[in-house]
């Protein structure tokens, strides 16, 4: 539904009038969502998240009713606001004046008109909902009106907004910018809290962004024209063996031919990649796409058996690799066509990949995808197959539709931690799911520049691109992130910026040494393959630039920040599934753009991924009231023993504790097995020399309860680890119960 003709109000000029609209069409096109539920008459409350200075304007167009704003009276202080504020009829609020303006806020609602207000105070810095200020409770009580949550998206990224770390002077954008508006049902005024509020304005924006036009795109058509926007552009620094630049033109032109390789001599729908990050991998991924096809970069490390499933499973009979990689690889079962990347290209044809590249060079970025073939919309078709790390179970295909990735590449975008000047470390495997999307897709569209390195595990080899390519951000695992320092100078880290880590929790001495050693604070951010993968990060505070403004908190440490925009959640009882307060710990779910549609030829455990539409994550966690997620622990990491839930992590963090092991490496774990007196018992595996009276007497010295107190113990050699840096807890379990 288009937004309704901004009407000419008394209290507003008509030449001023006239200009906002004639701005606001211009720079916006406005899609309205639930405008029906918004009441016709009667007092009413209108909650909205605050994106931009240009926030009231939109939000009055899509609005069927005359709208009284209320905004922060600090900024009456600049002469063009304050006529702004005479103009518009705006409510002038501070603490000074709070019992006035709440006064006459009241009266309007009594009156039967309605009000709009920004429960955060101010406008969000960080693109992410902040917290809800509960002074709106008392306005819609005190009136006894109805409160109406609406949630707009678009906004951010404008040059009304926060985006880039400053407002105005940024480039403009060229097209009108997509704005959907949604609006939500009234709540009662005994019923407005600001939980409640948070939740429906959660929920709004996900509607919201789902509208985004870039999401019915195809990734292939996306990325060829990224790269044809910039072919002189560097996109990848390849220090596999000897460093080699690719610039975003070259690596255009060999995809381009062979991607139309591929469509000749490749007939299945999936094609198998196995090549470490590096060009190769990048230029086999864009090629598979841009050919229709759907890329699955393969587990190498994962054992023969789990591979087979893997081929078998996605109908794989064709993997593109390289000589060197299977020599390698010898115990990878390797289909019968599997193809060298290096000589499909040179038989794709030198003066092809020329052409191609010539292309980018000269033809608008519009038209290449065009010549490629490659159609506009992709939406929720397949655009990519990974398969689960199999920590707890056996791998699962998870399917990634072209709406996923680009949702979750812009939903990274839409914060501050990747810009397009960033220099990005890429050594996480291409088969993992931050790999995947993080630091392959996500460049390709976003023009960051790249570094490679083979492996997470050659730490020097990580240290030495970071000291020479001047590398401003890196994402890894607790596991890959910890060798750095003891492998690294203070000064070859000088140029990093930022520091994330996900995949695992992040140890709190880990946190710790980097800020002393480095001065560098890693961000912890959390993810499933299930979710593209991610779905929250903590973010650097964003700087205070303006007088009237405050702080912010971008990150809180302990928690894995705040949720992505557009992803929306929900804490329910893990038994019942009854839904909870979101201060209190219990099972996870999500809904938002990047959450997976399911998981391939298994409708079983599809089905029993989601519940009523949400995806059950399988993490207990908690939010605070400011929205930063605090991960408890996994649901298969807790035991069920006497009918009380005990936390495996927790017992591990004791027991290590207790011995004082060093915290450096992995030489615990604890695993829950089957018991038929208490339903389950604790099994303890462990690299150290530990026996169970010396296990007792120091936990029980230690505070805790017997039921906690693991009953067996098994001495491994080495702690079962996959190659994503996770502790393989399937292999755990099959020795617990050998034990």
């Amino acid at each position: 539904m288009e937004s309704p003709v901004f009407r000419r109000y008394s209290y507003l000029p008509r030449l001023v009038e006239l200009v906002a609209v004639f701005i606001a069409r211009l720079l916006y096109r406005v899609q309205v969502r639930g405008a029906e539920r918004v009441p016709e008459t009667g007092g009413m409350l209108l909650l909205a998240n605050h994106l931009s200075y240009a926030d009231p304007v939109v939000l009055q167009l899509a609005c069927p009713r005359r709208l009284h704003f209320v905004g922060y009276a600090g900024l009456k202080e600049n002469w063009f606001m304050n006529l702004v504020f005479k103009w518009s009829g705006t409510i002038p609020i501070s603490p000074r004046s709070a019992v006035e303006s709440t006064r006459r806020i009241v009266r309007l609602l009594e009156a039967g008109e309605a009000v709009c207000l920004f429960p955060e105070g101010e406008i969000s810095r960080t693109g992410q909902l902040m917290q809800i200020k509960r002074g709106f409770e008392l306005m819609a009580k005190k009136a006894g009106v109805p409160v109406v949550p609406v949630a707009h998206d678009g906004l951010w990224g404008s040059v009304f907004s926060f985006s880039g770390n400053k407002y105005l002077f940024k480039a403009p954008r060229v097209m009108p910018t997509p704005v959907c508006v949604s609006f939500g049902e009234a709540i009662p005024a005994a019923e407005a809290t600001a939980a409640r509020v948070r939740r429906d304005l959660l929920d709004l924006g996900y509607e919201a962004f789902m509208e985004r036009p870039v999401l019915k795109r195809h990734l292939g058509r996306e990325v060829v024209r990224s790269l044809a926007k910039r072919p002189w552009s560097t996109q990848v620094i390849d220090r596999t063996s000897e460093r080699r630049e690719v610039s975003a033109g070259k690596l255009l032109g060999a995809a381009a031919a062979l991607s139309r390789r591929l469509r000749k001599t490749v007939p299945g729908k999936r094609v198998g990649i196995v090549l470490p990050p590096g060009a190769g991998a990048f230029i086999a991924n864009v090629a598979v796409v841009c050919a229709g096809k759907v890329p699955v970069n393969l587990n190498f490390t994962a054992g023969k058996a789990a591979i087979e499933s893997s081929l078998r499973a996605a109908e794989i009979d064709t993997v593109l690799t390289a000589d060197v990689v299977k020599v390698k690889l010898p115990a990878f079962p390797w289909p019968e066509k599997s193809l060298d990347l290096r000589k499909e290209i040179l038989a794709a044809g030198k003066v092809s990949v020329l052409l191609w590249t010539i292309a980018a060079w000269v033809l608008p970025n519009q038209l290449v995808p065009v010549l490629l073939g490659i159609p506009s919309k992709g939406d929720n078709e397949e655009a990519g197959l990974l398969f689960t790390s199999g920590s707890s179970g056996d791998p699962k295909g998870v399917v990634l539709s072209h709406r996923n990735i680009l949702a979750n590449c812009w939903q990274i975008s839409s914060l501050s931690i990747l810009p397009n000047t960033a220099i990005l470390m890429g050594c996480l495997p291409v088969f993992h799911s931050f790999g995947f999307t993080v630091t392959l897709w996500y460049p390709l569209l976003r023009g960051c520049h790249l570094v490679t390195v083979p492996s997470p595990l050659d730490t020097r080899k990580i240290v030495d691109a970071i000291r020479d390519e001047g590398v401003t951000v890196m994402i890894g695992a607790p596991t890959f992130l910890r060798p750095i320092l003891k492998r690294a100078e203070t000064w070859e880290l000088r140029s990093l910026e930022l520091l994330v880590s996900g995949a695992e929790k992040m140890p709190r001495d880990l946190y710790d040494a980097f800020t002393e050693r480095f001065h560098i604070e890693i961000m912890q951010g959390y993810g499933l393959t299930e979710t593209t993968p991610v779905a929250n990060v903590n973010q650097h505070h964003p700087p205070v630039i303006t007088e009237t403004g405050s702080h912010q908190d971008g990150k809180r440490l302990g928690s894995v920040g705040r949720m992505m925009p557009g992803v929306t959640a929900r804490i329910v009882d893990p038994d019942t599934f009854a839904e909870k307060p979101q201060t209190e710990t219990g099972m996870l779910l999500f809904r938002g753009p990047n959450v997976f549609g399911g998981y391939l030829k298994d409708a079983e455990k599809t089905a029993a991924a989601f519940r009523d539409g949400w995806f059950v994550t399988g993490d207990l966690a908690r939010f605070d009231e400011d929205g930063f997620l605090f991960i408890e622990g996994r649901l298969s990491r807790f035991s069920k023993i006497g009918g009380e839930m005990v936390p495996h992590g927790t017992v591990e963090n004791a027991i290590a504790s207790a011995f004082d092991w060093d915290s450096a490496e992995i030489q615990a774990v604890v695993v829950g097995v089957p018991d038929a007196a208490k339903g389950e018992a604790l099994v303890l595996l462990t690299t150290q020399d530990v026996t169970l009276e010396q296990l007792r007497e120091k936990l029980q010295a230690a505070g805790l309860a017997a039921l906690w107190i693991p009953k067996t113990i098994k001495r491994v050699e080495a702690i079962p680890m996959l190659g994503t840096g996770k502790v393989d807890l399937k292999g755990c379990r099959q020795a617990a119960m050998e034990a």
